[in-house]
């Protein structure tokens, strides 16, 4: 016997209420390595639930009224996004440095009550950058609200040309958008992550679901198979996944069978999903998911360190008792009121005012200008944590890339020449080398790559990372080397990368390594000189000397990793450090983030790199 749609509606809510745990504790990093899918079943859920609302109104007035859909979309989202936004702005005066992180907070603020965070974090182009903004996770509900105005629109196309001609539109359009998440992922994985159009077609399988005969479900496996893609997906995945794209495909398929096949499900799927725990969380699970993240990170940067287990678990219990507040006090009597759809629209034109000037205040106020605690030392935010050139112009290339640009610098027409060869790590050089290339007559040529270590190493694919990717440019860069034959390669990586599983010894994976690179390079250069990486500070040295004194900020971990001989060594870090390693040196930030020194510090240390150069024997 097939379930009553009110029975289905309570099945979709109660994995609602399941999968919102999936992402809270992801976030909390407790239990579930591949939480974040979770969001990927809301996007099914969201396909399914909006396109049947839609669809059942064409089917009963002949038309779709995007003015209503709309309303109600209001009603249901914007109240309890609107409080958490002021909340998340008044806690940010308090915990956050009025100078650059407000600044990104309130900008990120503005685009979040346009429904638009995703669009302004994919123009961040860094992950790493939005760790501790809290309102991170609002990306998610810019795509659902983009999604919201375009879906009803290309629907009511559609229907002018009858049932048929919205199934074939639908899956047309998901495949297109599955291609374009696939290749995406590979070629531009931020671009991937947060944009509509390589995420429409997760909401699109829901949506496909629609258009399958109940008969297709009968299997009494289907739900089993659901869960096990799931489960597998959730416990699997993890932060080195490349996500979405093929890998996407699995919990987005999953959860399509398990919706699919509710009338299908189970006695202990449905005992799952139907308690009033499950229920009860499908019912705050917006609210849920509004304020679960800024209450893990909010915490975190007002203590200025990770939450223990203990604190997280606190945070996760008080994220449910304000979820259940927000949803009874403000989401339910809003959303269930009967209000003309006149006031509806004044009160959203309200709440976006008030976010708006909110943000806009907080936004004029903050500077990038950064005055450190305890000192009268004063620094500018973005001038600080400016990249090399080589970012700039295309020649320090990203994941996919196989070949490093063909850029050179210095004395362009001399016949000297020196090549900088390496990760992010060695690009941090540059701007020193590029100085002592033009004051010393040679040609430089910048070969690097993000996440690429110029040691050969085998390394795990992660995200958006292939190690195969890094075979394939550093055999282009040597081969590029040995054709130019240059007075000196210098080489550089970033040495705290984790060997993949096989390698037990951390040290012996990465001096194997060396010796490869090492008989690689041999005969091309008389001078292969080795720069050993940088000590790896504890914090993010910018942001923390803008809401913490110097002293907060000093110390770093010095590398671990010995060079091989063969390779002529050169050590900065007595440059850096003493019995510590100082955030501020001779005047000056010595890291732009959690990992490469500053611009200002490869140009401050030149003195010190071009001794150690001659030295060697290089500008004799």
């Amino acid at each position: 016997m097939t379930k009553s749609t009110s029975n289905r509606q309570l099945e979709v809510q109660g994995l609602r209420g399941i999968s919102i745990l999936f992402v809270v504790f992801y976030h909390a990093h407790q239990l579930f390595a591949g939480g974040f899918i979770g969001v990927d079943v809301f996007f099914v859920i969201s396909g399914y639930v909006i396109t049947k609302s839609l669809l059942d109104e064409f089917d009963a007035t002949g038309r779709i009224s995007g003015r209503n859909f709309i309303s109600r979309r209001i009603k249901r989202l914007l109240p309890a996004s609107a409080v958490t936004t002021l909340f998340i702005l008044i806690c940010s005066i308090f915990i956050f440095s009025p100078f650059g992180q407000q600044n990104q907070i309130a900008r990120t603020s503005l685009s979040s009550t346009f429904f638009s965070a995703n669009l302004y974090f994919i123009f961040q182009n860094s992950y790493a950058a939005l760790s501790n903004n809290p309102f991170r996770h609002m990306w998610s509900l810019g795509v659902e609200e983009q999604f919201y105005v375009v879906w009803p629109i290309f629907l009511l196309f559609l229907a002018r040309y009858g049932k048929r001609a919205i199934f074939y539109g639908i899956s047309l359009t998901t495949a297109a958008s599955l291609l374009l998440s696939v290749y995406q992922t590979q070629t531009s994985p931020i671009w991937a992550f947060y944009s509509l159009p390589t995420r429409a077609w997760e909401l699109g399988v829901g949506a496909l679901l629609l258009f399958i005969p109940e008969s297709v479900w009968r299997n009494r496996f289907i739900p089993w198979i659901g869960v096990i893609g799931i489960g597998i997906a959730t416990l699997n995945f993890n932060e080195n996944t490349a996500f979405p794209g093929i890998n996407a495909v699995l919990p987005v398929v999953a959860t399509a069978l398990l919706i699919g096949s509710i009338s299908s499900w189970p006695r202990l799927f449905n005992d799952l999903s139907n308690n009033r725990l499950a229920q009860w969380l499908g019912a705050i699970s917006y609210p849920l998911y509004l304020w679960h993240w800024p209450a893990l990170v909010l915490p975190s940067s007002a203590l200025g360190r990770p939450l223990r287990v203990r604190e997280r678990l606190f945070c996760i219990l008080l994220t449910v008792v304000l979820a259940h507040l927000t949803s009874k006090f403000i989401e339910q009597p809003i959303r269930h009121k009967k209000i003309p759809g006149k006031k509806v629209y004044l009160f959203f034109v309200g709440t976006t005012v008030t976010s708006l000037i909110a943000g806009l205040l907080i936004s004029a106020t903050a500077s990038s200008m950064i005055s450190v605690k305890g000192t009268d030392y004063k620094f500018n935010l973005t001038k600080v944590m400016e990249k090399p050139a080589v970012y700039g112009d295309g020649c320090h290339v990203n994941y996919g890339e196989t070949k490093s640009g063909y850029c050179t610098y210095g004395v362009k027409t001399s016949k000297k020449t020196i090549v900088l060869y390496g990760d992010s790590h060695a690009a941090q050089w540059f701007p020193a080398l590029e100085k002592l290339a033009l004051e010393k007559g040679y040609k430089l040529v910048s070969l690097t790559k993000s996440a690429c270590p110029s040691v050969d190493v085998p390394r795990e694919d992660q995200g958006a990372f292939k190690n195969v990717h890094c075979e394939k440019w550093r055999e282009n860069s040597i081969a590029r080397i040995k054709s130019i034959h240059p007075a000196a390669v210098i080489i550089s990586s970033f040495q705290y990368f984790t060997p993949p599983n096989g390698y037990p010894n951390r040290a012996d994976w990465w001096n194997a390594g060396q010796r490869r690179l090492l008989a690689d390079l041999k005969g091309s250069s008389s001078h292969l000189i080795y720069i050993s990486d940088t000590p790896r500070p504890l914090r993010d040295i910018p942001n923390c000397l803008a809401s913490r004194d110097t002293h907060s900020c000093d110390s770093s971990e010095k590398t671990p990793v010995k060079i091989i001989s063969g390779f002529e060594k050169i050590d900065p870090t007595l440059w850096m450090c003493s019995t510590f390693c100082p955030a501020i040196q001779n005047g000056y930030v010595v890291y732009r983030d959690a990992s490469h020194i500053s611009v200002a510090a490869a140009i401050a240390l030149k003195p010190q790199l071009e001794k150690a150069l001659a030295d060697k024997g290089l500008f004799s």
